[in-house]
């Protein structure tokens, strides 16, 4: 007995758009995707200009945005997942993020 394996070939991002709640991300195969932002904490709490700083990744596989060190998979996106982040990492990474803000007020005021 044998068993056959389907392989399934996933659609490209090709480009994409971020409000203040929604992810939409444009497939090859004419899809477009949307998510709410909340699955995706790192997005959530972004700049605006954080959030237009993304390129693709694999060729299309993916997204990432360096500003903040996420990267969001097509294969995730359409299977439904949100990050998979802990709240631990997190918490750490808005931390970071929160003390340096701090010191960059902190600057401008001196």
């Amino acid at each position: 007995m044998s068993i056959s394996v389907i392989e399934i070939e996933l659609p490209l991002a090709e480009g994409l758009k971020i409000n203040e709640d929604t992810l939409s991300v444009d497939l090859s195969d004419g899809r477009t995707i949307l998510v709410p932002l909340v699955w995706f904490p790192r997005l959530t709490h972004a700049t605006a200009k954080e959030r237009k700083n993304w390129r693709l990744i694999g060729k299309g596989h993916g997204i990432h945005w360096d500003d903040l060190d996420e990267d969001i998979s097509v294969e995730g996106l359409l299977a439904g997942r949100p990050s998979s982040e802990s709240q631990d990492s997190f918490k750490r990474w808005l931390g970071k993020r929160e003390s340096l803000a701090s010191r960059r007020a902190a600057k401008r005021r001196a």
